[in-house]
């Protein structure tokens, strides 16, 4: 299974498909898939019947999942790549466009 460089919490711009342009945070990483889920990017409805926890039911929207290629890292406003380094003898990303360290 590849290395995902990007994780829970991070901020992401949207590079291809219908959301294009759009900005958000992940929800969620699938690394079997290789998706995300991202607020407010790739709405879909979805029927619930009532149940315990929903009562009411009807039409939900909430986000679907997107492929992880079609998504990059923002560092400071701007997209950038993004890379694995050493900080001694701890592994660290980096933002290749400027070369700072992000966690």
């Amino acid at each position: 299974m590849a290395m995902l460089k990007i994780k829970k919490g991070d901020t992401v711009k949207v590079i291809a498909g219908r959301d294009k342009d759009k900005e958000g945070k992940v929800i969620a990483v699938n690394r079997k898939n290789n998706t995300l889920l991202v607020e407010g990017v790739n709405m879909i409805t979805k029927h619930t019947k009532p149940s315990m926890r929903n009562q009411q039911g009807g039409i939900v929207r909430q986000e679907g999942p997107i492929h992880i290629s079609n998504v990059m890292y923002l560092h400071k406003g701007q997209p950038t790549r993004i890379g694995f380094k050493f900080d001694g003898d701890k592994k660290v990303r980096f933002a290749k466009s400027t070369g700072d360290i992000i966690d």
